[in-house]
């Protein structure tokens, strides 16, 4: 069974299980030590996985990580578990504590759901403060196993391991930087642009004026991207459709029109990929899956019936985009032309948030 399998059953696992965890024990017992025995490490060879770890801090004694994972005789890895129902941040600062009495180079804080790796990227032997790694098991994803496999017990490589760790942590922060600055641009985002564009002196009016420009803007160019994305997936989409019958793509376009007399439309598919590319700024889009229905083409997150997100209804004269809330309260909003469907971004948004 390849790793992403044994995640995705512990996920289930903890979705099944959780209600019955009431302790913080019994959530490392049915949650974090199946996560480590997926990794590789014999949770049951105290020479290798070593329970209540001693971290004394100073003169405070009988300070005590929750585990930490030795190779060769040397630690490598501090795990601190939460009962489930934790939220993890107000527990960082105890983390970075044992990890500055420790060798170990890399930490681990996780309530059984939730995990959020660490290192010493910015000072050496001092914990990060923001993870170079972090995740949820209930959604766990192909590019996340992957990152996963290099925790393996036979494969770990500490100094590879912190190689790649710096790639991730500051493409993430960057990422992040990138998604704030182009919602609502920062004083200094907005400066750089229009230094670049406007020769005159650039006083508060003229930078309240830009603001708005640059918002626009931004805000446009990244409508227009995603449209010409979408214009050329949907020609590929037709030059697929007349391929051989022994195309994979065929196959599956052939399977939208089935027995039951539903047929998927192309206003449809490419509704589809404008909320698949709307969510792509909050989730990995592989999570954004649709189903098609007599009534309506529906579109969920991570294939799940219980997780949906919006319904295009585009069997009528009138099309209408349905989007889902809190307590899964529905509302149905008309569209003119499949563009309007970026009006409902925040609410299409805010419901697919509502399941993470």
């Amino acid at each position: 069974m390849d790793l992403i399998d044994k995640l995705k059953n512990i996920g289930d696992r903890f979705e099944k299980l959780k209600d019955k965890v009431g302790t913080e024990e019994a959530s490392k017992n049915a949650f974090v030590m199946p996560f480590l025995a997926a990794l590789g490490y014999d949770v049951f060879n105290p020479l290798e996985v070593v329970p209540e770890f001693i971290a004394d801090i100073g003169i405070k004694k009988g300070e005590k990580v929750d585990y930490c994972i030795f190779q060769d005789s040397v630690p490598i890895i501090i795990i601190e578990c939460k009962h489930w129902k934790e939220q993890l941040n107000p527990h960082h600062t105890q983390l970075h504590r044992y990890f500055h009495v420790t060798k170990a180079r890399f930490a681990i804080l996780t309530n059984g759901a939730k995990y959020r790796f660490y290192t010493d990227l910015e000072a050496e032997n001092k914990m990060d403060d923001k993870p170079f790694l972090e995740f949820d098991l209930t959604n766990i994803t192909e590019n996340i196993a992957n990152e996963l496999k290099r925790f393996q017990c036979q494969v770990f490589d500490a100094d590879e391991i912190i190689s790649v760790a710096s790639d991730l942590k500051y493409s993430k922060e960057i990422k992040e930087l990138l998604t704030s600055e182009m919602k609502n641009g920062s004083e200094d985002f907005v400066k750089f642009f229009a230094s670049k564009v406007y020769g005159g002196r650039l006083t508060s009016k003229v930078l309240e004026q830009f603001t708005i420009l640059v918002n626009r803007a931004t805000q446009g160019w990244i409508n227009e991207t995603i449209n010409a994305r979408l214009q050329t997936a949907i020609q590929g989409q037709k030059q697929m459709a007349t391929s051989v019958m022994e195309d994979v793509e065929v196959k599956v376009v052939e399977e939208e029109t089935n027995s039951n007399g539903i047929e998927t439309t192309e206003d449809e598919l490419q509704g589809y990929r404008i909320v698949q590319a709307i969510l792509a700024e909050v989730l990995d889009i592989e999570r954004i899956a649709s189903r098609d229905t007599k009534s309506y083409f529906g579109i969920l997150l991570d294939d799940n019936n219980r997780k949906p997100i919006c319904r295009l209804r585009f069997n009528s004269t009138q099309k209408y985009i349905e989007v889902f809330g809190e307590e899964k309260k529905s509302e149905r909003m008309p569209i003119e032309k499949l563009e309007d469907i970026y009006n409902y971004k925040e609410q299409i948004i805010f419901s697919a948030k509502l399941y993470e």
